[in-house]
């Protein structure tokens, strides 16, 4: 490797604007940080507003403009994944729709709230609306895909039935997920069979808005779903 192509010493931090190079153009902040230690490997994370980058420290600079791009890219496609824009929200409704109810759900918004504080999703059926608790963003995709099956179910059985549940008999993960939705409430100190409404209640819809639990639902364990 000649000199030129060399890239800082050990333990060096570069920080890199942009991610394409030092000093580059507006952009996010990131640390790039060289380690012998390293052969091969190469890791990110967030840490506030800036990405750290992991390599090892014989890469060339051109190597590291490589690898800064792969790794933002994959930890931008990470977050979409995890925070996704409310138009991808949609897309991803409609998709589990077709893939575990045979279609009959047919959702025409689904928006992200901050007035859920009790309740990790809710829905309209007059208007085929589903709304998510933000406290959502930042869970894995499995766990947002369960609460978004459970809407469109509630979208056409609204209450807790035995033929609400049986919808999300081919979803493989509604245990599991339910399980860490009930972590999260145990976490924050909420009580996950307490039902509340956070959202005014919308008087044309009736008894069927959201996940209202009437007096002939089964017993739900994570009723906070919604």
């Amino acid at each position: 490797m000649r000199a030129d192509q060399a890239g800082p010493a050990d333990g060096a931090v570069v920080t890199v604007t942009g991610g394409a190079g030092p000093g580059t153009g507006a952009g996010p902040l990131v640390d790039v940080r060289r380690s012998r230690r390293r052969s091969r490997t190469v890791s990110a994370y967030r840490d506030g507003d800036r990405t750290v980058v992991l390599i090892p420290a014989r890469f060339s600079r051109a190597e590291e403009r490589e690898w800064v791009e792969r790794m933002v890219s994959r930890l931008d496609a990470a977050d979409r994944r995890r925070n996704p824009a409310e138009d991808d929200l949609l897309e991803r409704a409609r998709e589990l729709s077709r893939r575990h109810l045979d279609d009959l759900a047919r959702p025409v918004s689904v928006t992200w709230v901050d007035n859920q504080q009790h309740r990790w999703g809710s829905c309209t059926p007059a208007d085929a609306s589903i709304r998510l608790s933000t406290r959502l963003q930042g869970v894995p995709g499995w766990v947002l895909d369960y609460v978004l099956l459970h809407e469109l179910a509630h979208l056409l059985v609204p209450t807790h039935s035995r033929a609400f549940w049986a919808l999300l008999e081919s979803y493989p993960r509604t245990e599991r997920a339910r399980g860490f939705l009930a972590g999260l409430d145990h976490v924050a100190g909420r009580d996950p069979e307490a039902e509340a409404d956070d959202a005014p209640a919308d008087p044309s819809t009736g008894p069927a808005r959201g996940a209202a639990v009437r007096e002939d639902d089964e017993a739900d364990p994570a009723r906070s779903t919604g």
